[in-house]
């Protein structure tokens, strides 16, 4: 069975391919509703550790429990090395995520809308990742799919995937004149937005911008800060336990807005407070404002200075369970007018554009970009001065199941190179990168071939030049995924160290 996973902060959506039809996969909750998610929690019940209904269940009965824990890949010092804390349990990350994955695909043999799928049949899956994320998390992303027994095909950007359903849905919007779609995509806890070149099913990604701590999951925080203001307490003073029972509740009364709702009433420590819709999206504002904000480099300016949509844009198309909040459509439209589209399908829709693109009859493809630079600091001059070489621009284009390599030769002028490698957002005039900054890798080289094989520690080793050094190779090698391997190689003897950035 092939399908489109769409791992979220808040929840995990799956769609299908069923015959040029891409239907969402329903599930029986444990309170026997239907609902086209499985919740993205995870509990300690006792010392189990439990995922998905059984572990919002555990939650509503206080067991220490972390919902959206999918944010905490968003973190620049996560590695697959890194743990989360539950209770008194430290948890490795890469087990939790794989813990959960394992439940979503049982779940989905077993209690949903497909669960006649025989467990000898594989399941195929077109994954979503946040265009921002980091190469750690891609990495641990596809590493938990692949350990919990998932066939991955390929991960897709999740704009990108939103850009298949929106060609697969407004075919008829794409012109020769307007031939790209901006994709808004606001999650639980990310925001992405990419504009997407559509020719006919190849698509091209022409730039993206994000912003990786922005999410639904704010726009709780903010409606409970207004709630138990007006209950004339805080988090601080309810607790951890009430404070959380307080978000839920939220969350909940969030997603059953409506355009003509005046009124919000939630219980705070179990007495009914009520404060106005105008209210919390006064106070929701700047963060639907930070959004537009981060989408500002992929508009135009006209002639005003005014920032808008490009004239080939088709439509700016809103998705993400995030966006479901009324005030996100209500403030696009009024910044960009009618070709604002709301996706039908919100939450679903990027599993949806997933299932689409691993329809092998749709024939879909996209060309991604690096959402990121990576680059080098390198020791120059013995070690006086630390120089910095960029390998990959950000945007650098990358061609649908293809592995992309760059290479460079040179003659080593000292005994040992240090390469500390980064991951970066943009640069300066002089080269210089700037703004988030995310160490990628280290990688020492004995350049000098007697400091091979042997015990010494080269990272305690004095950097001295030297005379008539080996031929050097360094080999960047980019795979479909976005996830970078770096191989320095001495030319003449063979000698190669291999590092996989992005993971230790």
């Amino acid at each position: 069975m092939r399908l489109g996973v769409d791992f979220g902060t808040t929840t995990t959506a799956i769609a299908f391919v069923d015959r040029g039809n891409y239907p969402v996969v329903s599930f029986v909750n444990n309170q026997d509703d239907t609902v086209d998610f499985i919740p993205s929690v995870l509990a300690l019940d006792g010392d189990r550790l439990v995922y998905g209904f059984d572990a919002q269940d555990a939650a509503r009965d206080g067991a220490p429990h972390l919902r959206s824990f999918k944010r905490l890949l968003s973190d620049q010092s996560v590695t697959d090395t890194s743990t989360l804390r539950l209770g008194n349990h430290s948890i490795p990350i890469i087990d939790a995520l794989t813990g959960f994955l394992t439940y979503v695909a049982h779940q989905l043999r077993t209690n949903s809308s497909v669960a006649t799928v025989p467990e000898s049949e594989p399941l195929e899956a077109l994954v979503g990742v946040p265009a921002h994320a980091w190469s750690a998390q891609r990495f641990l992303t596809l590493e938990a799919f692949r350990r919990a027994g998932w066939d991955v095909l390929a991960m897709v950007n999740e704009p990108s995937a939103a850009g298949f359903e929106y060609t697969h849905r407004h075919a008829g919007t794409l012109n020769s004149k307007r031939t790209a779609i901006l994709v808004y995509d606001l999650g639980g806890g990310t925001f992405d937005a990419s504009i997407v070149s559509a020719t006919g099913t190849l698509h091209e990604v022409m730039g993206s911008r994000g912003l990786n701590m922005v999410g639904g999951d704010d726009f709780d925080t903010v409606l409970a800060t207004l709630l138990a203001s007006a209950a004339g307490t805080d988090s601080g003073r309810l607790g951890d336990a009430s404070w959380e029972r307080l978000l839920e509740d939220c969350r909940a009364a969030k997603e059953n807005l409506s355009p003509s709702t005046k009124f919000i009433t939630v219980p705070v420590d179990s007495v009914p407070i009520t404060i106005t819709v105008a209210d919390f999206y006064d106070a929701c504002t700047p963060l639907v404002e930070a959004t537009m904000g981060a989408m500002e480099p992929l508009l135009v300016r006209d002639e005003a200075g005014e920032s808008k949509l490009g004239g080939d844009i088709a439509g700016l198309y809103v998705v993400g369970g995030g966006s479901q909040l009324p005030l996100v459509a209500r403030a696009l439209r009024s910044r960009f007018g009618r070709r604002v589209h709301r996706s039908p399908h919100t939450a679903a829709s990027t599993a949806i554009g997933l299932a689409i693109g691993a329809d092998p009859d749709a024939a879909y493809t996209v060309r991604e970009q690096l959402s990121r630079g990576v680059g080098v600091f390198r020791e120059r001059e013995a070690g006086s001065f630390i120089s910095f070489d960029t390998l990959l621009e950000p945007n650098t284009e990358l061609a649908p199941g293809e592995t992309l390599t760059l290479k460079r030769r040179y003659r080593a002028a000292h005994n040992i190179g240090y390469f500390r490698f980064v991951e970066y957002s943009s640069f300066d005039e002089a080269g210089v990168p700037r703004g988030d900054l995310q160490p990628y890798g280290e990688v020492i080289f004995p350049f000098d071939r007697s400091l091979r094989g042997t015990d010494i520690d080269l990272a305690a080793m004095p950097v001295v030049r030297t005379e008539d050094g080996p031929l050097i190779e360094e080999s960047y090698i980019v795979d479909e995924n976005g996830m970078v391997t770096v191989e320095i190689a001495d030319v003449e003897d063979g000698f190669t160290v291999s590092c996989p950035l992005g993971r230790r």
